[in-house]
């Protein structure tokens, strides 16, 4: 995974950490409707992806903000890990090399979001998917 996202262009990577995490975005937004703060994220991303325009102040405060609203779950689990999913993601603006920690909280919530004799399977599945869609996205 390492050796493709190395090979990858930014932008790509950045249309890929935004479908890891739509992926396991409803662990956050099911128990926490009324917080945007992660779906922010991924929107200001996409922001950038659709217009180019970069204004790091506003990826850092989107980032950070998805990061708080992770710290506010209080507890480890599928919601916490999305939360951090998106905050990596949006962040890949930025540096093209969050996404793989967005692509690996993703895994996290998959893992956390599992009944345990599931989770490793889980996980794996997870994986190969993200793995797959980026030699697909890298082919466009």
């Amino acid at each position: 995974m390492v050796e493709l996202v190395s090979q990858t262009d930014h932008k790509t990577l950045a249309v890929w950490a935004v479908d890891c995490v739509e992926r396991v975005m409803p662990h956050f937004e099911e128990k926490y409707p009324e917080d945007q703060r992660p779906r922010n994220a991924i929107e200001t991303l996409r922001a950038w992806l659709n217009t180019g325009e970069f204004r790091m102040a506003v990826i850092r405060t989107a980032s950070l903000a998805s990061h708080a609203a992770a710290r506010d779950v209080r507890e480890d689990s599928a919601a916490r890990s999305a939360a951090r999913a998106a905050g990596q993601a949006v962040a890949t603006a930025h540096v093209p090399t969050h996404s793989m920690g967005a692509a690996n909280y993703a895994l996290q919530a998959v893992h956390r979001a599992s009944i345990s004799s599931d989770a490793e399977a889980a996980v794996v599945k997870e994986r190969h998917w993200q793995y797959h869609h980026l030699l697909e996205l890298g082919e466009d």
